[in-house]
């Protein structure tokens, strides 16, 4: 196990590039095995749960080949269906919760799939219910075997499980909730399901959005992009496209709040604005100063930045919710600048109910926090008044990680993070990244 050693107090100035998006490459890079013919990839992050699905699809037959840095191509068609009984496959996806998106595209194209509970981020209870029921309405049937603890999909018509056959079958569906791996996994069933799939309370993240463009250049016919109601007309066969990846939005909100914290003028280049939603505007409700310089933004040094009330004077509240709502994904790193804010701050966490337990490391740093229960913490915050103070700390999930990174850079003193390898899943070379603005981190095995 690694950990990072950080030297806190340092001011970093400079600019900085975000990497691809993981979530939307774990949905492209999946969706390659919709087809035999190649398809290319290009700003794949250099992140380690995209090089594990990168390794898995290597391992089940798919010839990928690296064209140069963050540009990969993949060709499915010589798959080994038999190594999805194998035992090592089945670990494999237990421990790499991108492993179900693998679901869709193999039940449409060979009518069978396995999967293994996923791993992943340790943050409360993230159910595959939606995922289940979306494969459901499109035919399949499910067997569990309860001695390997898998389960086993299938759809009809696989006596002979062969591509180019339409397996599953069009439908109306209403999802039980917005989950994007869920409408993922379900447009990518659906896009070779024979007639007209329409599915409403669709997730619409950029990260749906780029997936369903990239299938309709490879011959997919999805109307609805953007929207909650996605229709989706079945294809035969798909062929090969070239796609390239957003910027990780969760990367750049992460920096935001990094150059809020210990910027002395840092710039995040080329941030696609346009797919950001409503990430800027979040980080300017905690009084954080934002210049837009065509498509890249840059955030100035503040000695002091205010958090905003709402206009009949309550409390701010940052709470998540389904696109074009606030991620979760950045509620860590929102709260983590809160602490240094002149004002009060409630952060309500509603989609995981262990997703905040890591503020009592915040707390031990000296942040001024009320866990009020699992969804909910009151953040008071110091207005730089008074410093954190390093710590040894364990990184419980990717989101986490990066918070406890940005509020280590920022105390006084040193401190150590624990179980890396939990933001390695999620920031590219991070360490090397932040020491050219002018951070100390130190890569360490324990």
């Amino acid at each position: 196990m690694e950990s990072f050693i950080i030297e806190g107090g340092r001011l970093l100035k400079g600019t900085i590039t975000p990497q691809g998006a993981k979530n939307e490459a774990l949905q492209v890079i999946s969706a390659t095995l919709l087809t035999s013919d190649k398809v290319r990839i290009k700003n794949v992050p250099d992140i380690l749960d995209v090089k594990n699905l990168i390794q898995l699809l290597k391992d089940m037959g798919v010839r990928v080949v690296q064209n140069g840095v963050n540009d990969y191509t993949f060709q499915a068609d010589n798959l080994n269906l038999d190594y999805l009984q194998d035992d090592e496959f089945i670990r494999k996806c237990a421990s790499l919760r991108g492993s179900v998106l693998l679901i869709g595209p193999l039940l449409a194209r060979f009518g069978k799939a396995v999967i293994a509970e996923p791993g992943g981020d340790k943050i409360g209870r993230r159910r595959l219910d939606t995922h289940f029921l979306g494969f459901k309405y499109l035919g399949a049937t499910f067997s569990h075997d309860e001695v390997r603890n898998v389960f086993n999909i299938e759809a009809p018509n696989t006596q002979h499980p062969t591509p180019n056959t339409q397996h599953l079958r069009g439908t109306r569906m209403l999802l039980d909730e917005a989950s994007v791996t869920g409408t993922a996994n379900i447009i990518m069933a659906a896009v070779l399901a024979k007639g007209t799939t329409t599915i409403y309370n669709a997730a619409c993240e950029p990260y749906i959005q780029q997936l369903c463009k990239m299938l309709n250049a490879m011959g997919a016919r999805i109307d609805g992009i953007a929207s909650n109601l996605l229709t989706i007309e079945g294809v035969t066969t798909l062929g090969g496209t070239e796609h390239t990846i957003l910027p990780d939005m969760i990367e750049v909100g992460s920096f935001i709040g990094l150059a809020a914290m210990v910027g002395n003028g840092i710039t995040i280049k080329n941030v696609s604005l346009e797919n950001l939603g409503i990430i800027p505007d979040a980080f300017q409700r905690l009084g954080i100063k934002i210049k837009v310089k065509g498509d890249d933004i840059f955030i100035p040094r503040q000695p002091h930045y205010a958090v905003e009330s709402f206009i009949d004077g309550t409390i701010m509240t940052l709470a998540d919710a389904p696109w074009p709502g606030l991620t979760p994904d950045l509620l860590s790193v929102l709260l983590v600048v809160a602490t240094q804010a002149r004002g009060t701050v409630l952060i309500h966490q509603k989609m995981f109910e262990s997703r905040l337990f890591f503020v009592d490391k915040l707390i031990d740093m000296g942040a001024q926090i009320i866990l009020c229960d699992p969804h909910r913490a009151v953040i008071v915050g110091h207005d730089r008044k008074i410093q954190l103070r390093g710590r040894r700390m364990t990184s419980p999930d990717i989101r986490a990680g990066i918070a406890l990174l940005i509020a280590a850079l920022s105390a006084n003193g040193t401190s150590r993070i624990a179980n890396i390898a939990q933001i390695d899943r999620g920031y590219e070379n991070i360490e090397a990244r932040l020491n050219a603005l002018g951070a100390k981190i130190t890569r360490v095995n324990d």
